[in-house]
């Protein structure tokens, strides 16, 4: 069964026999039985509305929490960066001239050693 989304959720057991029971509860002597199961129809929407508004603001709650987390993310990268950068260069560019100067040096042995 595919899931359609234009097609209104249908009420959960729990919600419908809330709103019966808040329904029975409120009714009136001589009220039909129609009309109570219209009462509690109108309360089942409400519930449901209810449940639909409290997902909205929980979403948008986990959104601006998800958010500010990022922001937060984002700073402290922003802070450690430079200080990142205040250490690299003098431990990883001291490594390429150490390697140039050992290779220069070596080279220069080399042809001393072979010409003399």
């Amino acid at each position: 069964m595919r899931y359609q989304k234009n097609r209104p959720a249908e009420a959960s057991p729990q919600t419908q026999s809330e709103a019966e029971r808040i329904a029975r509860a409120t009714q009136r002597p001589g009220q039909t039985k129609e009309q109570t199961r219209l009462i509690a129809q109108g309360i089942q929407k409400g519930i449901e509305e209810y449940k639909k508004q409290q997902k909205a603001k929980a979403r948008a709650a986990d959104k601006a929490r998800k958010q500010q987390a990022r922001r937060q993310d984002e700073d402290a990268a922003d802070e450690a960066l430079p200080l990142d950068e205040a250490q690299a260069p003098s431990s990883s560019a001291l490594l390429p001239w150490l390697l140039l100067a050992l290779s220069w040096l070596g080279f220069g042995l080399y042809f001393w050693l072979m010409r003399g």
